[in-house]
């Protein structure tokens, strides 16, 4: 008796259950457009999230969570009813506690020029910190933006020039980051060749220290590991000048100062192979670099982004400075 493929027949309820799932939003409606960079919410607890993030905190559009979340216009009006998201129902304001800190939702550009050079952006890499005097207020740190080493440009965060992987046409998987307590980020991303690199995220309340690690999975020693790691400040508009004249580089130290000249932002990375700032974007960088790694062996660098209100900024860097936020690398 030859052998035939069994095809067991699907219950009559389920098409009934996922109609009614859909008609709840608890399973995703629509199909994302191939050439999007949108991300929609794997459930409803993330939809959740991300709507909050989106229109409490971020304040977006319908069409910037259209861009960011792949979700119809439709859908969304129904999920801010649903879970009573509002600008008036956002919560107040924590007086003492750690700057605010969320993962970036994608769908607004990050940079107000250069957007040639920041082609789909990818938000697995970038986090927001809002100002601690306009909730409304923030930057955008991208860390890592890039990374560099004797392979090539081994990682990047948008698109703009080839790397490693888009020379073998190999398409890395998007990632997000892993949210902890008291507002802690972190991201894991391992690479096709073996090499693995964090960055974690912690909000104080003056301050956000950062730090970065890579372990190379290689079976070669890694050289030249040139880190770019972007604070833009399109988000904040008293720092949004297009201009160089309102910033200051004293190594490891980029600053921003507002239009008043009574605040700044301040970013720093050790250890530090340049200071520099694109004006178009515009952007602080303070980049750093791994030391030369060996197969099996993990480096680290330390970072630092805070805010200032005052008009001695040399003093706020000395400040900063003692309180050894770079640690022993």
């Amino acid at each position: 008796m030859p052998i035939t493929e069994f095809r067991p027949q699907r219950p009559r309820w389920i098409p009934l259950l996922l109609a009614g799932l859909l008609l709840t939003g608890a399973v995703r409606a629509e199909d994302p457009d191939p050439q999007s960079n949108a991300r929609q919410p794997a459930d409803e607890s993330e939809l959740r999230y991300w709507l909050q993030n989106m229109v409490w905190h971020h304040r977006f559009t319908t069409a910037e969570i259209e861009q960011a979340t792949g979700l119809s216009a439709t859908r969304i009006a129904a999920a801010l009813k649903r879970y009573n998201i509002r600008n008036d129902t956002r919560p107040p304001q924590t007086g003492g506690a750690a700057l605010r800190v969320l993962p970036y939702p994608g769908g607004r550009h990050p940079r107000i020029g250069f957007l040639d050079g920041a082609i789909r952006p990818q938000r697995e890499t970038k986090i927001s910190v809002f100002t601690p005097w306009d909730p409304e207020s923030y930057v955008v740190a991208d860390v890592p933006e890039a990374i560099w080493s004797n392979l090539g440009l081994t990682y990047l965060a948008h698109t703009h020039i080839d790397t490693i992987w888009t020379k073998q046409n190999v398409t890395l998987r998007p990632r997000e980051w892993t949210r902890g307590a008291n507002g802690a980020l972190a991201l894991k991303r391992r690479l096709p060749n073996g090499i693995v690199f964090t960055t974690q995220v912690t909000p104080g309340r003056h301050s956000v220290r950062m730090s970065m690690t890579l372990t190379n999975g290689t079976p070669k020693t890694l050289t030249g590991l040139r880190v770019q790691n972007c604070v833009m400040l399109k988000g904040a508009p008293e720092f949004r000048q297009q201009t160089l004249e309102n910033k200051i580089f004293r190594e490891p130290y980029a600053a921003c100062r507002s239009d008043d000249g009574k605040r700044w932002v301040i970013t720093a990375w050790t250890p530090c192979q340049r200071v520099w700032a694109n004006q178009k974007c515009p952007c602080l960088h303070a980049d750093p670099q791994f030391s030369d790694c060996p197969p099996g062996v993990t480096r680290h660098v330390r970072g630092w982004l805070s805010f200032y209100e005052g008009t001695d900024i040399q003093g706020e860097l000395d400040r900063i400075e003692r309180t050894g936020w770079s640690g022993t690398q």
